[in-house]
């Protein structure tokens, strides 16, 4: 496997972002002059120009940052398997949302990041090719993505997602005027603002996807999964409530025995990767566009 570490100046945020890019490329074979070919060049995919990867961004977790999302699981080694690559952003404690202090995360995540890693890496550019993913704040972020942007990803997975985004528009607005946040961690109430102004707002999930489902649009196959131990479970359930209430293409996992850590996020990022995204499993070769 490939691990990529690439730091660029991001227009839209205004600062230099760091990404980790996880390319599979153990099993590819390479043409190299005066050398037979062997049983390896027989059986895989081959490198050449213009080849692509399916890619699938995983979002981390609040506290955290790009690389620690490789450091603290396998994700890179699922990766490999399964023949995929995945772009983790550095976001770290943004919730992924365009902030009301004038920081516009998921500007950045869902227009700027795809151009950049399809222009810059061997990502497809194609929906069919492109997931998200998350855990914990990521998997809220996951969740917004492609709620927000459904055109963008095939499919999603969002992992014990339960601080940050929600379809219930109650919930946000009950937590924006609770105490817990304003003295423990007030940049929740900094991005998503005052109470009083949430519903309807540019961060209110339900009413952005009950208006795509009206007009017909397609969506983001979602999993949505939660451990039965975690402290956010409640909250991740009735986002899954909702979404099933609003006839959303949605499945839920409860992890039994699972609590919120990365115990249960490294075994559900390899389940995602092995069975719940689907994935194509293989280079994807120039010349299979022109025949479609």
């Amino acid at each position: 496997m490939g691990l990529l570490q690439f730091n660029y100046r991001s227009r839209i945020l205004g600062y230099y972002v760091n990404l980790t890019v996880a390319y599979p490329t153990d099993d590819v074979g390479i043409h190299l002059s005066g050398e037979p070919d062997t049983a390896l060049m027989k059986t895989a995919d081959m490198m050449c120009p213009g080849m692509k990867f399916q890619t699938v961004y995983l979002i981390h977790g609040g506290g955290d940052e790009d690389t620690l999302t490789y450091r603290y699981t396998n994700a890179e080694r699922y990766a490999q398997k399964n023949r995929v690559m995945l772009v983790t952003p550095g976001i770290p404690n943004s919730f992924g949302a365009d902030s009301g202090y004038g920081v516009s995360y998921m500007r950045f995540l869902t227009e700027e990041l795809p151009q950049v890693v399809q222009s810059y890496f061997a990502s497809s550019p194609k929906r069919e090719d492109n997931f998200v993913m998350g855990y914990a704040m990521g998997g809220n972020v996951a969740l917004a993505m492609a709620m927000m942007h459904p055109e963008l990803y095939a499919a999603g997975v969002d992992l014990s997602g339960g601080i940050g985004y929600t379809l219930s528009t109650e919930n946000m607005v009950k937590e924006l005027s609770g105490e817990h946040f304003r003295n423990h961690f007030y940049r929740f109430n900094a991005t998503f603002g005052e109470p009083e102004d949430f519903p309807g707002s540019r961060h209110d999930l339900y009413p952005i996807v009950k208006k795509h489902i009206e007009e017909g649009r397609e969506l983001t196959d979602m999993t949505i999964i939660c451990g039965d131990r975690e402290f956010i479970r409640a909250r991740v359930e009735e986002d899954v409530r909702i979404l099933k209430e609003l006839g959303y293409p949605v499945k839920y996992i409860s992890a039994e025995g699972y609590d919120h850590d990365f115990d249960c996020w490294d075994h559900y990022i390899r389940a995602a990767l092995d069975e719940y995204l689907p994935l194509k499993r293989r280079i994807l070769y120039p010349d299979e566009g022109a025949a479609e």
